[in-house]
């Protein structure tokens, strides 16, 4: 369904911007109010099943497609003022690749290295995959928010190297073999109910959070359902808009509810198949996708 009449859709400079840049922020989308009743939704699930007996810790669910197990994760990448965004960079036929809810807490050493997203996602060098992130709490330089290298998605895929580090929330602390100086980086700072959108092939990375309080994004990745993933390797997306049934991507439904039986098995099999991908050569703990 289209809403012609929702503001959130790009401007013509807007979708300019995205291609000259390779990023585009703020984008107001969502109401504080919204923000914060999602967040207190997250927060609460956190506190009941922190220990509730899931056969994975809590975090990997929240970190790996939380939308297969998580209604608030699909909700929210559904929600039509973040969907008519994404249309003007991908067009009317939206699919849903991936959501994770990316945490840092206060006062903590965790960051995130510049890095490349389809470095090992094992889709090529394509336009037909956009990442949103949505600010559900304050996303500011001394909170940790997202630093971008400008128009740097019109290289190729760089070479990485993977340290494993704990403090590293990527989940191979994957890393460019390319310094990237303090005067080449945008900061990405968001206010609450704000959107970022970057390209895959894009340079970026995050520092530590060092406020009293929690920076709380949510990671959304939109593809294409045009693009064909190589080798004919299984890969799975959720239909959002537009018509998603090009036979390159195996369809999901939403999930039936908040960490369903069924969508828990599904959710098994979609992570053997993608950590296949994922963590294909890796040679150290690879805990958030075995």
């Amino acid at each position: 369904m289209h809403y012609p009449n929702n503001k959130n859709y790009l401007k013509v400079e807007q979708k300019q911007q995205y291609w000259d840049d390779g990023y585009l922020f703020p984008i107001p989308a969502i109401s504080f109010e919204q923000s914060k009743a999602w967040r207190n939704e997250l927060e609460t699930i956190e506190t009941d099943w922190l220990d509730n007996g899931l056969s994975r810790p809590l975090n990997v669910y929240k970190r790996v497609n939380a939308h297969i197990v998580m209604p608030i994760a699909h909700d929210i990448a559904a929600h039509p003022a973040i969907l008519d965004v994404i249309e003007g960079v991908l067009g009317p036929d939206i699919m849903l690749y991936s959501t994770e809810f990316l945490i840092k807490e206060p006062q903590t050493k965790h960051l995130v290295t510049m890095h490349q997203d389809l470095a090992y996602w094992g889709l090529g060098e394509i336009d037909g995959i956009v990442t949103a992130w949505l600010a559900l709490s304050p996303a500011s330089k001394q909170s940790g928010c997202m630093e971008f290298v400008k128009s740097s998605h019109k290289t190729t895929i760089i070479p990485h190297e993977d340290s494993f580090d704990e403090l590293n929330l990527l989940s191979r602390g994957q890393e460019i073999k390319v310094d990237v100086a303090e005067q080449e980086k945008t900061c990405g700072a968001l206010s609450t109910g704000e959107l970022s959108l970057h390209h895959g092939l894009m340079i970026h990375g995050s520092g530590p959070n060092t406020t009293h309080d929690r920076r709380i994004g949510v990671v959304i990745r939109y593809i294409s359902p045009h693009v064909k993933k190589p080798n004919e390797v299984r890969d799975y997306g959720v239909p959002m808009r537009g018509n998603c049934d090009r036979g390159n991507f195996i369809l999901c439904a939403p999930p039936k509810g908040l960490f369903h039986p069924d969508d828990l098995l599904s959710y098994e099999k979609i992570r053997e198949d993608q950590a296949q991908v994922m963590m294909a050569g890796a040679k150290g703990n690879t805990a958030m996708y075995s």
